[in-house]
């Protein structure tokens, strides 16, 4: 990797999560920071200007204005050491573009896509060398949430997603190899799957939209901030760990997996939920989210430091 002050990085689109990573770089790349965005839209660079300072704190003085705003596409990516795609979710469209990215950008550059479930191998298709791309998939918002799932094809050469993984290392990410194609990848299988049940428990009048959200936000919300599902129940084991907590209640965890919802878009309880969700958010602040999330995940690392300070030091 180039040194930090030489680094040139071109994100493409500037949608939420384009400029959301726009604004991740721009807090973590030095002055100057070299950071080029190209997007289609017709009015790209006045979109950009108005919409990118507020990814960024009410008392921040974003650097916005160093920001190229690049007209063509062989511009953006020409001396680029990082290309990161967050375009339209749109296979055709996301094969067209890498490549026409791979005839114009260096040969070492990091290939990178924010697709939410398009997998690199799809869309490497019509690329001449298959092993530079790597998904670099984002929890939203990626300005702010520390997870970024890397998820190969078989072609992706392990230099990149090592390169990849220290990139996100140094700045304090946490950049997860998930080992194998899958679709949606992790986190969001594993979102979408409480969000399954969840519709399922409104739909079948067992607890409101409102109810059932302050339930996740005042257990296993704040529970799997500090610790995942495994790390969760192993402790939730006693000294026997996940096997305890098996032996104890396994009965029960069956009992609800035989249970769970069978619910599908479409079904037609779309009505109910999205009506209940309308009357209770409104409008989702955002702002109020992410101010919450920073500090929430500001104190998470106050707390881990104290335990690395209160490790006792070897002998």
């Amino acid at each position: 990797m180039e040194s930090e002050r030489e680094l040139r990085i071109t994100l493409i689109g500037a949608g939420t999560i384009g400029l959301a990573f726009a604004a991740f770089h721009l807090s973590h790349l030095p002055a100057p920071p070299h950071l080029t965005i190209y997007d289609t839209r017709p009015n790209a660079e006045d979109y950009i200007r108005a919409n990118l300072p507020k990814f960024f704190p009410k008392a921040a003085t974003p650097p916005t204005s160093a920001v190229k705003i690049a007209t063509s596409l062989p511009e953006a990516v020409s001396n680029a050491h990082i290309i990161q795609e967050s375009g339209p979710e749109n296979l055709q469209i996301k094969q067209e573009l890498w490549a026409q990215v791979e005839k114009h950008a260096t040969k070492d550059a990091l290939l990178w896509s924010s697709t939410s479930g398009i997998p690199a191998s799809q869309q490497a298709a019509n690329m001449q060398d298959k092993t530079r791309l790597l998904v670099v998939h984002p929890y939203n918002p990626p300005h702010i949430m520390p997870l970024l799932e890397l998820v190969p094809s078989p072609a992706t050469s392990p230099a990149v997603i090592q390169r990849t993984q220290d990139f996100w290392r140094a700045r304090n990410r946490v950049p997860i190899h998930i080992h194998r194609e899958t679709t949606g990848f992790v986190a969001n299988r594993l979102a979408f799957a409480l969000l399954r049940e969840a519709i399922h428990l409104v739909d079948a009048g067992v607890v409101s939209v409102a109810e059932l959200d302050g339930i996740v936000e005042s257990s296993m919300g704040p529970r799997w901030a500090v610790a995942g599902p495994f790390k969760s129940y192993h402790a939730g084991g006693g000294p026997a760990g996940l096997e305890g907590f098996f032996g104890n209640i396994g009965e029960t965890v069956q009992a609800c997996w035989s249970d769970a919802g069978s619910v599908n878009v479409g079904d037609g309880w779309e009505d109910k939920v999205f009506a209940q969700a309308r009357e209770v958010y409104g409008t989702v602040d955002v702002a109020e989210r992410d101010r919450i999330t920073r500090r929430l995940l500001e104190v998470l690392e106050e707390e881990k430091g104290k335990k690395l300070s209160d490790a006792p030091l070897e002998s």
